[in-house]
């Protein structure tokens, strides 16, 4: 079958009957009892599909033959899809220096060089959703330098994959510096860097630093390696929410010199797990020092890290002083090694050693007891009210329903949207795709998901939060569709019901004046159905029911001028009793579940539903 797209939402489609936009446009009248005017934030994410196209893509979807077309399918219907990399067979015998460049596919790059610099500067600077691909790069190489420095900063959703990288390579470096900083939702793979190799040097410095919500995964990184020193310095400093997963990392490795330092530094909920780290490794010396030094919560886990290994050195110093306590496990830590220096220095609390290294010369000094911790966190929110007390508690982000008044200055948080722009799906499609964890090969195999890849993680993270039990009260479903959001509003609020966002993100970040604050449904109590975007190939939204809150309207003035700026929805939680002790409201401003109300702004592309009036 061959699907010849019209151009989506073309002008000889925009009136159809037939189109998506115009169905939904029947069904919501059907559905909404009152005659508000229809919400144009929410009308423009409706499908561009015309009539045509729609068909074509549903009858494509009966027949399990989407993915051949996804190219198109995309395009036409505003979705988040990745490009396919072709391989590339070229072989680079001479020095190169790349810049201002961006999804490529670098294969065989530098094999069997002898000397030499690589230099890769600018790369996928500003980009969304860039895809870039080494494989066998530098491979078998000698003396050979590789320098990524400014390597795609500012990027959203950013896919690069880094396999048998480096491998028996002798001597050179692998520089990466600055890289990946300011970027969102990153998914960076090392698959094999540097095994089997001989006196290479890698060094990572100022490694995803600022960056948003995202994976970094080191598979059989310096496995086998004979004496190579391993830096990372300034690694995932002020990001947010980052998964590290170092597994085989110097497995078997000979004389290995590692080097932590900085390390999730000031980190809002970092996850790093190290699993068979050094194990079988000889004579190898790892420090982490400042690691995950001052950030908030976050959990390290340790699996057979340095297990059957021969005189290793390993010293942790200011290991976990979190400023809000995380989780640290070591789970057979140094298990059958032989000759072992361990030491602990000035290290956090909430760690579990299970089968630990029990023959091992392991000291523990300046160890932080449980109720230093939680003298140290109470001081923390004592002294929360009126100040930033960790990056990722934004002043504005969380406030007290009392600073709702016409007159009252305060901060306004960065709004903004930082996801890629997609449009929903017609009903008519969404219904036919598959969309649960039994139908995840499904899944991939209609949007190109390669293991391990950005768009696997994005799969698995969305399902993961739509097939999550609701929490007690709660009712909640993920919706592709207006339709789907349309029916899961009134199933909750009943068919009179009007849904707001924000305006626009004007004051983002800066100081706002309170104007005239209007409360809904006469600032009673009420229920509300807020919605949060998902990262997805299409647009997917996590919808909830709200209890026991107020939502408000207020025009938002900037306080120089007085002019108005933006008219805000702001949603206050009355009842945050199952709110757990972390959360940002209480670092932000004091007290804890169930204490006090807590109130935030609808930021840009989300939105409450509430019953009219």
């Amino acid at each position: 079958m061959q699907v010849v797209c019209t151009g989506a939402g073309g002008s000889l489609d925009e009136t159809s009957p037939f189109s998506p936009k115009a169905s939904l446009i029947r069904y919501w009248n059907k559905q909404i009892s009152n005659n508000a005017p229809k919400p144009s934030f929410l009308m423009s994410k409706a499908s561009p599909l015309n009539a045509v196209d729609a068909a074509a893509f549903a009858k494509l979807v009966d027949r399990n033959a989407l993915s051949s077309h996804l190219s198109s399918f995309c395009a036409a219907a505003g979705l988040l899809c990745f490009p396919d990399l072709s391989p590339s067979l070229e072989k680079h015998e001479k020095d190169s220096n790349f810049a201002v460049y961006s999804n490529r596919n670098f294969s065989n790059y530098g094999n069997e060089r002898l000397g030499g610099l690589d230099s890769f500067k600018n790369y996928s600077g500003g980009e969304n959703l860039p895809l870039d691909s080494f494989r066998r790069y530098s491979r078998n190489a000698a003396g050979h330098n590789d320098k990524f420095d400014s390597y795609g900063p500012d990027g959203n959703v950013v896919d690069q994959s880094f396999n048998t990288y480096g491998v028996g390579a002798t001597g050179g470096t692998g520089e990466f510096k600055n890289y990946n900083r300011q970027v969102n939702v990153p998914n960076l793979n090392f698959n094999n860097y540097g095994a089997d190799g001989n006196g290479r040097a890698h060094k990572f410095t100022s490694y995803t630093d600022d960056t948003n919500s995202g994976n970094e995964k080191f598979s059989s990184y310096g496995r086998n390696e004979n004496g190579a020193p391993n830096e990372f310095k300034n690694y995932a400093t002020d990001s947010n929410v980052i998964g590290s997963d170092f597994s085989g990392y110097g497995e078997s490795g000979n004389g290995a010199n590692d080097s932590f330092t900085n390390y999730g530094v000031n980190g809002n909920v970092p996850e790093n797990t190290f699993k068979t780290y050094g194990s079988g490794g000889n004579g190898a010396i790892e420090s982490f020092a400042t690691y995950r030094d001052q950030s908030n919560v976050g959990d390290d886990n340790f699996q057979s890290y340095a297990k059957n290994s021969n005189s290793a050195k390993v010293n942790f110093a200011n290991y976990g002083k979190s400023f809000n306590e995380g989780t640290d496990k070591f789970s057979t830590y140094g298990q059958g090694a032989q000759g072992q220096s361990v030491g602990f220095k000035v290290y956090g609390v909430n760690n579990t050693f299970k089968d630990y290294a029990k023959k091992s010369d392991v000291s523990f000094a300046s160890y932080t007891s449980r109720g230093e911790a939680a003298a140290a966190a109470a001081e923390a929110v004592k002294t929360a009210s009126g100040r930033r007390v960790n990056k990722w508690v934004e002043p504005g982000k969380f406030f007290r329903e009392s600073m709702l008044k016409k007159g009252v200055i305060m901060p306004m948080p960065d709004i903004r949207d930082k996801m890629p722009k997609r449009s929903f799906l017609p009903r008519t499609i969404t219904s036919k795709l598959p969309f649960s964890s039994s139908k995840l090969a499904d899944m991939k195999q209609i949007f190109h998901a390669a293991d391990n890849s950005s768009m696997e993680s994005m799969i698995i993270a969305a399902l993961g939060d739509c097939e999550r039990a609701p929490s007690p009260g709660e009712t909640k479903r993920c919706v592709g569709s207006v339709e789907d959001m349309v029916d899961f509003a009134t199933t909750v609020l009943g068919h009179d019901v009007v849904v707001r966002t924000t305006d626009n993100v004007a004051g983002s970040g800066k100081q706002i004046l309170i104007g005239h604050v209007k409360g809904i449904n006469g600032g009673k109590v009420t229920e509300s159905v807020s919605c949060h975007q998902s990262l997805f190939p299409y647009l997917l939204y996590y919808c909830h029911s709200v209890p026991k809150v107020r939502v408000y309207e207020a025009d938002l003035l900037d306080p120089s001028s007085k002019a108005a700026i933006n008219h805000g929805v702001a949603i206050c939680h009355l009842d945050t009793t199952a709110w757990s002790p972390t959360h940002g409201a209480f670092l932000a401003l004091g007290y804890g579940p169930g204490r006090i109300e807590v109130c935030h702004w609808i930021f840009e592309n989300d939105m409450t539903w509430a019953r009219s009036g």
